[in-house]
């Protein structure tokens, strides 16, 4: 996948001097008193850049409540009004496009459930044509980088240049404590495809409760992501959607104030000596393993021809699991995680697959 985005830096179009880009604000503006005072308790923060407050709220069920609706775009405007702080909300629909412009919102994203379906994307994109605003694009719900990527050159295409992404976390079969699985890799891959996007991590919806956020917010900036967009409601415990990850504008406060900040690179020569050396090493080490991997693959070739000569089938299940226990247990004794080691492994044996897949459709080679 190439890079084609034409966009401009984050700094050129919202200056947070050194600090991340901070979005708060209620899952759902519910009232225009709750938002409203919600607002006044993030601005005298001072933390706080943008002010988020979600108007059309996509429900997974219908009778749920599903946002307040057009009218909460002026609580917004008169948030925005006695704090000074811009606003921002999701929108999923042409008509939504035009009554939060029209309403004078400063920011919008595109939510994980429109990401996913390039129709929607397509439809606000066309809403957006001949728009100047920031746009924000969450990724999808399922762990789809070319998907997300895809619903950010839609947006981009259609003329946005100040546009940006968040990372909100992805649906997952297996449960665990998070809300939707981090996934951090989808989330690196795309800033290494776009170094000049910017990333915003939601560990709200990550998270699905207010304990885990202080140690999502701090890998995510360790992640080098650009910033954060967290619900933050006057009170949470009377929340109408997503009481559990919303926090106070105190508690939010002092979540950042705790946050450990750390630069991407470094003025310190001999530690940029040494990183280098470091990193020789690694670039060494890499050249050895894509080697011996390689020279596996050749092993598994001939396992494929004498399979294929033997007719005998290629998968065999005793060998794999015998290969992750085995494996698996040489990794924990190197402190290598077992989740790594059983991904490692099967990447390897679905190469290993492939290769005695494409020999068992050929003749065997005639001998002199």
């Amino acid at each position: 996948m190439k890079n084609t985005l034409d966009i401009v830096p984050l700094k050129s179009w919202l200056d947070t001097g050194d600090k991340p880009l901070i979005i708060a604000g209620p899952c759902s503006a519910e009232t225009e008193d709750q938002l409203v005072s919600t607002a006044h308790l993030l601005a005298n923060t001072g933390k706080v850049n943008i002010l988020r407050a979600g108007i059309w709220k996509p429900r997974t069920r219908p009778g749920e409540f599903e946002g307040i609706g057009s009218i909460g775009l002026e609580w917004l405007k008169r948030a925005k009004a006695e704090t000074g702080l811009l606003t921002a909300t999701e929108v999923a629909t042409a008509k939504h496009v035009e009554e939060a412009l029209a309403a004078g919102v400063d920011v919008l994203w595109i939510g994980a459930r429109s990401t996913a379906n390039p129709f929607t994307v397509q439809e606000i994109a066309d809403a957006l044509v001949g728009v100047d605003i920031p746009v924000f694009v969450k990724n999808p719900v399922n762990p789809d980088l070319s998907l997300w990527f895809g619903a950010l050159e839609r947006i981009n295409r259609a003329g946005i240049k100040r546009l940006g992404a968040i990372h909100r976390g992805f649906s997952s079969y297996e449960k665990s404590a998070f809300r939707n699985e981090p996934m951090w890799d989808l989330a690196i891959q795309l800033k290494s495809l776009c170094p000049d996007l910017p990333i915003i991590n939601d560990p709200s919806h990550i998270c699905g409760n207010r304990e885990l956020l202080p140690y999502i917010s701090q890998k995510a900036m360790d992640m080098d992501l650009q910033g954060l967009i967290i619900e933050s409601h006057i009170d949470p415990s009377v929340a109408w959607t997503d009481a559990k990850q919303q926090v106070t504008p105190a508690a939010l406060a002092d979540l950042i104030d705790h946050l450990n900040l750390r630069k991407a690179d470094s003025d310190n020569q001999a530690f940029e000596d040494k990183l280098a050396e470091l990193r020789t090493s690694i670039d060494k080490l890499d050249d050895l393993i894509i080697q011996k991997i390689g020279e596996r693959m050749k092993i598994a070739e001939k396992i494929g021809e004498y399979k294929r000569d033997n007719s005998v089938t290629i998968l065999q299940v005793n060998r794999w699991d015998e290969i992750v226990q085995k494996r698996t247990q040489l990794a924990e004794a190197l402190t290598l995680s077992n989740d790594f080691a059983v991904k490692f492994l099967e990447l390897i044996h679905n190469e290993s697959i492939r290769k005695q897949n494409a020999i068992m459709n050929t003749q065997p080679t005639a001998e002199a």
